[in-house]
C-alpha cells in the first residue's frame, strides 16, 4: 500500500512545538503508513521563533504530490504579509482536493488563501478574534480543540496540533493506530471536538457606556442570583431594552453573557485556589455544587474536578 505523502509547510519564524508535533507523530511514530517532507519557500533554511534554524527537504514543488499539507504556526501570523508563490500553491493544493491543515497561528496562512472561506474553523484562543475581524468570511470558535471539514481541519494552540494529529490517524489509519500512538507519546486520547481549550478569563474593557456599565456591575454581583428585571431595573431600562442592546454590542442575551462570566470565575478558583465545589458554586452565582458541576459540564465537556486536575502539578 502506497504511503499517504504529507508536506509540512514552514513559515520564517515558525513555532518550534508547532512543527515539531507532526514531524513527530507522522514522521517518526507512524512512518510505516506517511512519508513525510518538510518544505519552505525557496528551499531556504527557515528560521525557528526562539532562535536557531530548520533546515527543510525541498522548496514548495515539493507540495504538488502532497495528499495533506500542514502548515504549523508562525510568529506575527496576524499582520504578516505572505509570499505570492506560497499562497498560490496554497490555493492550487486545494483546488486539487489535498487535505489543509493548520496548527495554531497556521490558520491565518489558510486564511489568506482563501481556503477556510465560508467555514468554522479554530486558532489559538488569543488569536481568534483577530482571525474573525481580518477574514469575515470565515466563522471562528475559539472554544474547540479542533475544527473544519474532512479536507481541512484547524486546530487550536500549539499542544492541541497533538490532537489534530491523533484525529487525522484516526480518520486515516482507524482507532487502534490513533491509540497506539497516543500511549508512545503518553497522551490520552479525547474526541477531537469534545475537549474545549482552556481560554482565559474574558475582562470586560472599562466604558462609559450604560452596556458597559452593566456588564461591571453583573461582574461585581456574581455571587447574585440576579435576572434580566433586577439588571434592567437597577439601569432604568426596560427588559426589552436590555436585551436589544446587549445583543447589539455583546452578541449575546445578558443571562448567557452573565453564565460565561461565571464559568471563566469558576475556572479561575479551581486552577489558583484550593476552596471546594460547593464554595466556587456559591462565590459564583451558582449556589449549589451540583448545578455548578451541570453547567460547567455543559459549557465545557467537562467537570470542575477534571478542570482542576489539569491545572495541578505535583509537588516533589
Amino acid at each position: 500500500m502506497a504511503k499517504h505523502r504529507m508536506a509540512v509547510v514552514l513559515l520564517e519564524d515558525v513555532l518550534p512545538l508547532d512543527y515539531a508535533i507532526p514531524v513527530h507523530v507522522f514522521g517518526r511514530e507512524a512512518s510505516e503508513a506517511y512519508d513525510l517532507v518538510t518544505v519552505s519557500v525557496g528551499g531556504d533554511a527557515v528560521p525557528v521563533a526562539g532562535g536557531t534554524k530548520v533546515i527543510p527537504d525541498g522548496g514548495l514543488e515539493l507540495l504538488r504530490r502532497a495528499d495533506t499539507i500542514v502548515v504549523p504556526g508562525y510568529a506575527d501570523a496576524v499582520d504578516r504579509e505572505l509570499p505570492g508563490s506560497l499562497l498560490r500553491a496554497l490555493v492550487g493544493a486545494h483546488r486539487r482536493g489535498v487535505r489543509m491543515v493548520s496548527i495554531c497561528s497556521g490558520a491565518f496562512a489558510l486564511a489568506r488563501a482563501g481556503v477556510l472561506d465560508g467555514l468554522t474553523v479554530t486558532t489559538h484562543w488569543s488569536l481568534c478574534a483577530a482571525l474573525a475581524e481580518r477574514f469575515p468570511a470565515i466563522t471562528v470558535d475559539q472554544s474547540v480543540l479542533v475544527a473544519g471539514t474532512g479536507s481541512v481541519l484547524t486546530s487550536g494552540g500549539v499542544t492541541a496540533g497533538v490532537d489534530l494529529c491523533l484525529h487525522l490517524l484516526n480518520v486515516d489509519l482507524g482507532p487502534a493506530a490513533a491509540r497506539h500512538v497516543a500511549r508512545r507519546i503518553v497522551m490520552a486520547p479525547r474526541p477531537a471536538d469534545g475537549q474545549q481549550q482552556f481560554v482565559e478569563k474574558t475582562v470586560v474593557p472599562p466604558g462609559d457606556d450604560v452596556i458597559a456599565q452593566a456588564q461591571q456591575w453583573m461582574l461585581l454581583s456574581l455571587e447574585q442570583n440576579l435576572s434580566v428585571k433586577d439588571v434592567a431595573a437597577r439601569f432604568a431600562m426596560s427588559e426589552r431594552t436590555l436585551h436589544r442592546r446587549f445583543r447589539e454590542k455583546i452578541g449575546l442575551p445578558p443571562l448567557s453573557w452573565l453564565r460565561d462570566q461565571r464559568i471563566a470565575r469558576a475556572k479561575e478558583l479551581l486552577e489558583n485556589s484550593e476552596l471546594s465545589v460547593e464554595d466556587i458554586a456559591r462565590q459564583v452565582g451558582f449556589g449549589t455544587a451540583t448545578n455548578l458541576r451541570v453547567q460547567f459540564r455543559r459549557a465545557t465537556n467537562v467537570s470542575p474536578r477534571e478542570h482542576r486536575k489539569a491545572f495541578t502539578f505535583d509537588r516533589a
